[in-house]
This record gives C-alpha cells, sequence and structure tokens, in this order.
C-alpha cells in the first residue's frame, strides 16, 4: 500500500513558495502521492485544488501522483473544468488523478452561486458531459482541441459511502473513501462492499487525520489494516502537534 499527504492550508505570513516546499518536503522523505481537498466560504482559505496540484507536479518527482480528494464537480461548468483538467495533466502527465463527488456542504454551493440541493443531477450530468470532453475532446457542439497526449482525460475516482461505493465500482476507474467521519471497521465495510460490488481500480482510503494525541503504533496498526483491506493507497492530513511527516512516512517501509 502507497502512503499519501494531503497538501495543508498556507498559513498567513507564509512565503509565497511554502506550497512548494511543503510539497517537495513530502516527497523527499518518501510519501508516493500528495493530494488537496477543496473547500470555499467556511472561514478559512484553501488554495484552489488544481493550482496546488499544478504547483506540486512542478517541484516533485515523476513517480509522485498528484491527485484531488475531492474536487466538487457541480460547482463547475463542465466544459470550463475540462480544460483545467486537461491543461493540468499536460504538465502532470499520467501522474494525475482526479478524485470527484457531488460536494457535501452547502457553504461552497453558495460562494459559487449553485444550488445545493440540485447538487446529485447535477454531478451526473457534469460527469457524463465531462467523461464525453475527455474522451474526444468536444461535448458535440463546443471544442477544446486538447494536445493529443491528454486526449482520455485522468483516472477518475469517486469520493462517496453509501450506494456510491457500488457506484465507484461499476462505473469509475476507482474509489476514494474518507477516513475523516468513520472509525476502521466502517472503512473495511465498505471496502469489502467496494470489492463485493466488483471494483478492481484504485481504492484509496483518505483523510485520515493525525494531531498532537496519534500514537504512532496503534497508525501502524491502523495502516496494516487498511492496507489488509485491499486498499492501494492511504493518505494522511497533518494537524497541529502532529508526528514528523518522515516518521509517519517509515511505518509503511
Amino acid at each position: 500500500m502507497r502512503l499519501g499527504a494531503l497538501l495543508g492550508p498556507v498559513l498567513p505570513g507564509a512565503p509565497a513558495d511554502a506550497l512548494a516546499q511543503q510539497a517537495r518536503a513530502l516527497a523527499d522523505v518518501g510519501y508516493e502521492s500528495l493530494w488537496t481537498a477543496q473547500a470555499m466560504g467556511r472561514g478559512f482559505m484553501l488554495t484552489d485544488p488544481l493550482v496546488t496540484l499544478t504547483v506540486a507536479a512542478t517541484v516533485t518527482p515523476p513517480h509522485v501522483h498528484v491527485g484531488t480528494a475531492v474536487m466538487q464537480v457541480p460547482l463547475y461548468a463542465p466544459l470550463e473544468l475540462a480544460h483545467r483538467v486537461f491543461s493540468l495533466q499536460q504538465i502532470a502527465g499520467d501522474r494525475l488523478v482526479l478524485g470527484v463527488g457531488a460536494g457535501s456542504t452547502a457553504a461552497d454551493f453558495g460562494l459559487a452561486e449553485q444550488a445545493f440541493s440540485g447538487r446529485f443531477t447535477r454531478f451526473d450530468d457534469s460527469m457524463r458531459r465531462l467523461r464525453e470532453v475527455f474522451a474526444t475532446g468536444s461535448d458535440g457542439e463546443h471544442a477544446l482541441s486538447p494536445w493529443p497526449e491528454v486526449v482520455g482525460g485522468p483516472p477518475l475516482l469517486l469520493g462517496s459511502w453509501g450506494a456510491g461505493v457500488a457506484t465507484a465500482a461499476r462505473e469509475y476507474d476507482g474509489w476514494i473513501a474518507s477516513a475523516m467521519h468513520r472509525n476502521v471497521d466502517q472503512v473495511e465495510q465498505a471496502a469489502q462492499r467496494y470489492r463485493d460490488a466488483g471494483g478492481r481500480g484504485r481504492a484509496v482510503v483518505s483523510t485520515i487525520q493525525l494531531s498532537a494525541e496519534t500514537d504512532l503504533g496503534a497508525l501502524r496498526e491502523q495502516l496494516q489494516r487498511y492496507a489488509a483491506a485491499g486498499f492501494d493507497d492511504a493518505v494522511v492530513m497533518f494537524l497541529p502537534g502532529a508526528p514528523d511527516p518522515a516518521q509517519v512516512c517509515s511505518l509503511t517501509v
């Protein structure tokens, strides 16, 4: 199982290259993937996810994957999002993984002037159009004329729980399970549902929160359980006071 990390927010007063420093430091100690979450209008600022990954892709080695965990697709016009993803893919190449979801926080939708109540319908429609544009470069009416190297788009992983786990198995290239509000038993059970539904794509357990209370021995056992459950990647999130990233990375060596 590969170990990845969520890139943290840029704090007030940080240098302009803070994101680059963070991405480079995590890659240097052995993290094999770097991810970014998406949040807007929640009382704090996160750098735009595709900007974040552009920075990470340009300062890390070719073996380090970059991905969204997850991007709230209903917040975007599908062709505009496809253009931005193609642009990032041109920089990151086959390292890019696009984790997608319908969103779960009304504040983000209010900021984007989108209806929160209609997010699932909008998500389904947007994903249908995105797949078409990724595959052909056009939605039949508008053409983006992408570089030949990026036609096809990046792998699409669905971030979801409940019935969405089976949807990820049937219709996507993989699945992202957030561990933020689930315990290890619940994550393991969902992983079994994913495999039972035919899921053979990349399975990622994300947002494993690490804080000053994190015990490295218990974390090692947790990671071992995720690996045994069939996850291909585990992605940690460093909170204030968390263990040193190099120590955490050494747990999977």
